[in-house]
């Protein structure tokens, strides 16, 4: 593997060591000043709860949910009706953030575990805003630690520095995702909105069903990071391969054309294969990669959301 440079991007100027307070002031400054005309309006959170305070009413259309509709207006109107809910404004978010050794691999503007801190600080800042409490699941390995959801930039504080201060460690494992996802169904008692932060190269059978229980309660946003090199092989000779969650070592011949066809074949039926389990779990998916704009990636994500979520609550067709 090519040596990756150290900081995350040129923008942000951050570097893997640097302390939790520093990245989280200029993801801050970055995010107020960058995402703020694209996700203009009263509400500044990641997403806005269906909420349960009752609003005006309409007329029933088809494919909209049919416990919504108000059967006394119904009767007095002599068709169906629907009542609107006022969107909530203070909501519960959970991250799960994954945090194992496949993670520490990079050879663009930054390792995919960079990418995850700040995913999780972009994810943290967004959902935060307006009061909402925020925890955390982290997960290495085996390991995994539950931060309880709480108000205040200071929480969030120690929730990333958690999540930066987990050590390289060879040989640690794959992470348990799926005991991950497990936990956060138990902790998370309130419907919210729970974002998964993973590379999601694990088998997809180990965590689509405890993805899919959670996606019945809460929004599930799950946010995969990916290094080109996952994607594609370059022609530079034999590398020395090594595997970070178990230590297992493969020496590949990357001059060989059809070798680097297979793997980039390989590649696209993996991402395929978990895009479908990602979809068929209930869940959004977002990509972000070590050598793309991860900050413009995720305001386009959440402009689009909040427009579905807008256009969901008035009755409008999605588009």
């Amino acid at each position: 593997m090519a040596d990756a440079p150290s900081s995350l991007s040129s923008t942000l100027g951050l570097v893997g060591d640097r302390p939790a307070e520093e990245i989280l002031r200029r993801l801050t400054l970055d995010v107020t000043r960058k995402l703020d005309g694209m996700l203009h309006g009263d509400f500044m959170g990641l997403v806005p709860g269906q909420g349960t305070e009752p609003g005006e009413t309409r007329a029933y259309e088809a494919g909209d949910d049919v416990r919504r509709i108000d059967w006394n207006v119904s009767a007095r109107m002599q068709s169906p009706y629907i009542r609107q809910t006022i969107a909530e404004r203070e909501m519960e978010a959970w991250m799960v953030v994954d945090r194992s050794p496949r993670l520490d691999f990079g050879t663009a503007n930054c390792e995919k575990r960079d990418l995850v801190v700040a995913a999780a600080a972009g994810v943290g800042l967004l959902s935060a805003r307006g009061g909402n409490r925020v925890g955390a699941v982290v997960v290495r390995g085996s390991e995994i630690s539950t931060v309880p959801p709480r108000q205040g930039r200071k929480h969030l504080l120690g929730i990333l520095d958690r999540t930066i201060r987990t050590p390289r460690e060879d040989g640690a494992g794959a992470a348990a995702l799926g005991e991950a996802l497990r936990r956060t169904g138990a902790v998370a008692k309130r419907r919210g909105l729970v974002v998964v932060i993973s590379d999601f190269l694990g088998d997809p059978d180990t965590w689509r069903t405890d993805l899919g229980v959670l996606s019945l309660r809460h929004a599930v946003l799950c946010v995969q990071v990916v290094d080109p090199r996952e994607l594609e092989l370059p022609p530079v000779g034999t590398l020395h391969l090594v595997d970070p969650a178990t230590g297992a070592t493969r020496e590949v011949n990357t001059d060989d054309a059809r070798l680097r066809e297979r793997y980039a074949a390989a590649a696209r039926a993996q991402q395929q294969m978990i895009a479908d389990a990602l979809r068929g779990a209930g869940a959004d998916h977002l990509v972000l990669r070590t050598d793309g704009d991860w900050l413009m990636d995720l305001a386009r994500h959440v402009s689009q959301r909040r427009r579905r979520a807008e256009l969901a609550s008035a009755g409008r067709p999605l588009r």
